[in-house]
């Protein structure tokens, strides 16, 4: 469309603005110039680039109107999303024109959330371009070695390493708090012999909330975690206490075996250990190196900023429910094969492969797309993970106390050769936390479907202290992403003989093979 007098008319009014500025943006390179012409009269005309008085912003021209807009930039290097609901295209006689859907005004559409910020947070930082991930400002090479599991559960919910006494009275009260209620054991019971464990857990966490109404906001009172830090640590303890009550029995069940009661006197990982392994033997004790190993990946799963589960914590969270629905929710959005089952997907890849030799032809198959390279590359790490790095070291740690994973030779030389490979470091596809964790899971003797449970028990951690900081954030609203709607537009209803069939393919009723299926 050719420049109208308005449009010449609207962007020379900014040039007081940009003479202003001109002493200021001197030692810069100066933004081009528009260049503007009037097919009535032929005539080029050359506007400076409009600017605002304030660096920290961005000035938008709306091309369909001839509008200018500016949009602060607020900190964090983020914009404000409803700034762009001003931002209308108008008809000819001026009126708002219909679409688009849902209101007047520009919407920012990214699906996926690939380039959405929902939150400010304070728990978690992650550089993927150079592969930092930090909790509360602290390295995760420095918890894995020199922490607890406990110890950065209480960092991340509550900002701070604890002090000796502020700890030993966290770790007594998540400890006391590991027994579950009969009936939650009775559930468990209820499932079928092969009942997949995550299911499982997700059942028992979600019915931990009727056992505890005066923890239910329904029934206590929608503000009830906004307004009692009592109430909510209280939620915390049990969540942290019974997650792991709750995989052990899922574990216990599978194999047919009766449900062992929590020991107040072991480490988080060490309980957990007893609670899956214990037979008849007096005062069993898990191996040492085993519970620590554990504990450290638990660690380095204990958070990950808002990936998929933690942005289902905080979504159904927004609602004000409870803590142990919410978790159930998330821990429904871990079960997920892109998420919680990655490291499960990494195993039946090597196992695929079968043998160091076939590892040049399987990545072969990976450039032409007729396979998937499982457990490399990341959503938000360019980079090395650096879980990965802690988690190969653990594994070899774990091997010389289990015995040595077959499987270990074949990741070790698939690593090594896609790591030499242009194609692979062209598109930064590097190991991830997943590649490792299912080899050490393996030799330590958890089925392959207990995968998830395992990734489910420390992300409690970082899923309470998302929730609680969600509680706590003054801005707090039920999250409410819009649409774009594609349907059709507004149409009468036809009785139901007299519609024609519809010329589209029809879903149901299915045929009888896959009728058969269903079945």
């Amino acid at each position: 469309m050719a420049p109208s007098k308005d449009r010449l008319n609207q962007l020379s009014g900014h040039l007081p603005t940009i003479k202003a500025k001109a002493a200021a943006t001197k030692a810069n390179s100066s933004p081009q110039d528009f260049t503007l012409k009037d097919n009535a009269t032929g005539k080029t005309y050359s506007v400076p680039t409009p600017r605002s008085t304030n660096p920290k912003s961005l000035t938008v021209l709306d091309n369909r109107t001839n509008q200018l807009y500016e949009v602060p930039i607020q900190p964090g290097n983020t914009i404000d999303a409803t700034k762009f609901k001003i931002m209308k295209e108008e008809d000819e006689e001026g009126q708002v024109a219909y679409p688009p859907p849902g209101g007047p005004g520009l919407m920012v559409y990214d699906p996926a959330f690939q380039n959405t910020a929902v939150t400010r947070s304070s728990i978690t930082y992650i550089d993927g371009d150079e592969g930092i991930l930090r909790y509360r400002g602290y390295p995760i090479e420095e918890l894995a070695e020199k922490s607890t599991y406990l110890e950065v559960a209480f960092l991340l919910i509550y900002g701070e390493l604890p002090s000796k006494d502020q700890f030993a009275h966290f770790s007594d009260e998540v400890m006391r708090h590991t027994f579950l209620h009969t009936n939650v054991s009775d559930l468990m019971h209820a499932f079928n012999y092969d009942a997949h464990p995550m299911g499982m857990f997700i059942t028992g966490l979600a019915a931990m909330s009727t056992f505890h109404p005066e923890a239910n906001p329904a029934l206590a009172g929608s503000d009830m975690y906004l307004e009692d830090s009592l109430v909510r640590n209280k939620q915390i303890f049990r969540i942290l206490g019974k997650s792991p009550s709750l995989a052990a029995h899922a574990y216990r069940h599978r194999i047919g075996r009766p449900y062992n009661a929590p020991q107040r006197d072991l480490s988080y990982a060490e309980n957990f250990l007893y609670m899956l392994d214990h037979l008849s033997e007096p005062n069993y004790r898990p191996n040492p190196k085993l519970a620590r190993a554990l504990d450290i990946l638990f660690i380095l799963h204990a958070d990950h900023e808002l990936n998929c589960s933690t942005a289902a914590m905080r979504h159904i969270g927004s609602s004000h429910v409870d803590p142990y629905s919410a978790a159930a929710g998330a821990s429904a959005a871990l079960y997920g094969p892109l998420h919680g089952g990655a490291n499960e997907a990494v195993l039946r890849m090597l196992e695929s492969i079968g043998g160091v030799e076939a590892v040049p032809d399987f990545l072969q198959q990976v450039k032409e797309r007729k396979k998937k390279l499982m457990g490399f590359g990341h959503r938000v790490y360019k980079n090395y993970d650096p879980r990965a790095k802690i988690i190969r070291r653990i594994a070899y740690e774990v091997f010389d106390i289990c015995g040595r994973e077959p499987l270990i030779d074949v990741a070790i030389a698939l690593e090594e050769a896609a790591l030499k490979d242009e194609y692979f470091v062209k598109r930064k596809l590097y190991p991830n936390v997943d590649f490792y964790s299912g080899l050490i899971y393996k030799a330590m003797g958890f089925p392959t479907d207990m995968f998830p449970v395992l990734f489910a028990i420390p992300r409690m951690a970082g899923w309470l202290a998302h929730w609680v900081e969600s509680c706590q954030d003054p801005a707090g609203k039920i999250w409410r992403p819009r649409q774009v709607y594609v349907g059709p537009t507004k149409r009468g209803y036809v009785p139901l003989g007299h519609r024609d069939v519809p010329t589209r393919e029809v879903w149901w009723p299915p045929t009888m093979a896959r009728r058969t299926q269903l079945l």
